[in-house]
């Protein structure tokens, strides 16, 4: 399985889009604007999206990329969302003031797009090119919200995803029970702003420090960070790395595979 970046920045500024992900050629995680780099075959390839919360950031793209490929389409894009993720979309995106109403138009028997409600600790099998298995993971945010862990259907580790959200023992419950192959999981504040970051619902340096400790003991995986804001990404890295090697914590560092997620990566599962 490959999971592209397509985004994976807290804000936009140049070569910064924010959070998605394309899984295979047919899923797409989130559609924050990194969506606006793919081709037209390549949006028009896409069959299902799953979003971890209505938050603009990981929502921006989705009406345009509607627009764009909607006309090459004979079937509606099938958005799988939390409730009130989905209700989010119906008031303030889809409402026929900020965007059309893609669900009814051109009919509604024959929408541009679907949408089916999830719930934390549903699985879903997606994928007309390549089957995937999609677990919804339990989030912390200011909304709700979730994360994802995916792997192929025929078998193999996950690509786990945390979506936004701070401290989260319920996500380490179910991780922790999981083939995992990777980790990618938000970090939207210096340490600088960790009020900011708690009222907010993000994770800074230290809360993620503690969210780590979690991981149960014999497991290793590289852990990949993403969401930092453009103008602290240099500073949250910095604070990262001074925790994973022990300069800034007692006893020790963190002992993990701490990666910076770069837009326009692969990821190979």
């Amino acid at each position: 399985m490959q999971v592209r970046v397509l985004g994976c920045s807290g804000a936009i500024a140049k070569d910064c889009r924010t959070t998605s992900f394309l899984v295979d050629s047919d899923l797409l995680v989130d559609a924050g604007t990194g969506v606006g780099d793919l081709s037209l075959d390549e949006m028009g390839a896409i069959d299902d999206v799953v979003l971890t919360h209505s938050h603009l950031d990981h929502v921006a793209a989705l009406p345009l990329m509607l627009d764009a490929v909607a006309s090459r389409r004979n079937k509606p894009l099938r958005v799988h969302a939390l409730r009130a993720t989905i209700e989010a979309l119906r008031a303030h995106v889809f409402n026929n003031v900020i965007w059309p109403d893609f669900s009814s138009i051109p009919s509604l028997e024959a929408p541009f797009v679907s949408f089916h409600d999830i719930v934390v600790g549903q699985e879903l099998q997606l994928g007309t090119q390549a089957l995937k298995n999609i677990e919804v993971l339990p989030a912390v945010h200011t909304v709700p919200a979730c994360g994802y862990a995916v792997r192929c259907a025929k078998g193999g580790p996950h690509w786990i995803f945390s979506g936004d959200t701070e401290r989260n023992p319920a996500f380490w419950r179910r991780v922790n029970q999981l083939d995992v192959a990777m980790l990618v999981i938000e970090t939207a504040f210096s340490n600088r702003e960790q009020a900011l970051a708690k009222r907010s619902l993000h994770l800074s340096p230290a809360t993620l420090a503690d969210e780590l400790a979690h991981i149960a003991d014999g497991r290793d995986y590289p852990i990949y960070i993403t969401h930092t804001k453009p103008a602290e990404t240099e500073e949250i890295m910095s604070q990262i790395a001074a925790l994973a090697d022990g300069s800034q914590m007692h006893g020790g560092g963190l002992g993990w595979d701490i990666r910076w997620l770069e837009a326009a990566g692969v990821l190979q599962v």
